[in-house]
């Protein structure tokens, strides 16, 4: 594993020839008519709140598109090389004031064949079978509750090879903002008593970071190992177990963390099926220089429910335990060919509910009290 990693040091370097790649890989695509499309995601979404932050106004609009190219070239019956390319644009409006921001999204170079796959770029690397409380969530944004299914991606060389129809191995090396390169790989079976998944990344940056979608906070550099499995019969059943243990020797108050998610669906048989799901997290922080630990315990319960082709209803409700926090979200999804209406309705503890300074809050609407959000979606 470390000559691997030695052989991907610049791998931030690399980056800039895949879009010498894309240009040289799209003139050879229209060339020889290899397949080309041109795809995107417009958002537009306005949001009213009761509860914003000092000086702000209660509404919120946002505006957005991601234009993604893809193109692909056989190489031989079993073998292929494709590209994608997209870049995201949002235009953030409140009162008088516009924000603007723009990044690259997405851009990948990848080659495949029948036991192989290779790819390099920008891109999601995703795993793990839970669906909102997600212990696995190391590399993306992955949220139920967002209509346009976007996460964030990594800069990564992802590897993954299938030497037998029942078994799967990941091998990955990351780039982060510090320009450290972490490393990790999986491996995923498929059995007849359900799917097993085993995960180990090493991440060697001094610099203290947020690992996943909960609150933790490692310094230095650090370990994550993790293990899950998913059941798929009468009813559905998983688990995830994660730990995270930093290397540093120094005396730091929380060095170590573990995570625990089981959860549960069922779909009962009401109109074209109510689809009911359960998930609870705990999380142990722990440190080994005071030896003493803590704990946090949250729930997430979903039911979601298509009415007919073209309604959806969804509703999630996250707890947590600790701090006697609820959060519930209501959502009613009208989907139409390429157009998709979504309203929404969201209920969170205040600001005032928090034993944070308000100051020290996030300056946003959303994620504060009762919120009221209509957002169109228009996929090309």
């Amino acid at each position: 594993m470390l000559g691997f990693v030695e052989k991907l040091k610049r791998l931030r370097t690399v980056t800039p020839y895949i879009y010498l790649l894309a240009i040289c890989f799209s003139t050879s695509a229209i060339t020889f008519a290899q397949p080309f499309s041109l795809k995107g995601q417009f958002w537009g979404n306005i949001l009213h709140g009761n509860d914003p932050p000092a000086n702000h106004s209660s509404f919120v609009t946002d505006l957005g598109y991601i234009p993604m190219l893809s193109l692909s070239r056989d190489l031989s019956i079993d073998r292929f090389v494709d590209l994608e390319w997209g870049y995201r644009m949002h235009y953030r409006m409140h009162e008088e004031d516009i924000a603007f921001s723009s990044n690259p999204y997405r851009l990948w170079l990848r080659y495949s064949s029948e036991k192989i796959e290779a790819r390099l770029g920008l891109q999601k690397i995703a795993f793990g079978p839970a669906m909102v409380l997600r212990s696995l969530a190391w590399f993306d944004t992955i949220d139920p509750r967002d209509p346009t299914g976007q996460t964030d991606a990594v800069e990564a060389l992802r590897l993954r090879v299938f030497p037998t129809s029942s078994l799967a191995i990941w091998l990955w090396s990351i780039n982060n903002d510090q320009d450290t390169l972490s490393y990790g790989g999986r491996a995923e079976l498929s059995t007849s008593i359900g799917e097993w998944g085993l995960t180990y990344h090493q991440d060697p940056a001094e610099l203290g970071q947020s690992v996943g979608q909960f609150p933790i906070f490692i310094s230095g550099p650090h370990q994550r190992v993790a293990v899950d499995y998913r059941f798929d019969g009468y009813f559905g059943f998983w688990f995830e177990g994660a730990g995270i243990f930093s290397d540093s020797k120094q005396d730091v108050e929380l060095n170590g963390f573990t995570q625990f998610t089981l959860g549960a669906d069922y779909t009962i048989p009401v109109g074209p099926g109510l689809l009911i799901m359960a998930e609870t997290m705990k999380i142990n922080s722990i440190s080994t220089e005071k030896y003493s630990s803590t704990e946090q315990t949250y729930t997430a319960l979903m039911a979601s429910l298509p009415i007919n082709m073209l309604h959806q209803l969804m509703f999630i409700s996250q707890i947590d335990w600790d701090n006697s926090y609820m959060y519930n979200y209501l959502r009613w999804g009208i989907t139409y060919d390429h157009f998709s209406l979504n309203f929404i309705l969201s209920i969170s503890p205040k600001r005032g509910d928090y034993e944070i300074a308000k100051e020290d809050l996030p300056k946003t609407v959303a994620g504060f009290g009762t919120g009221i959000q209509f957002m169109l979606i228009y996929n090309h």
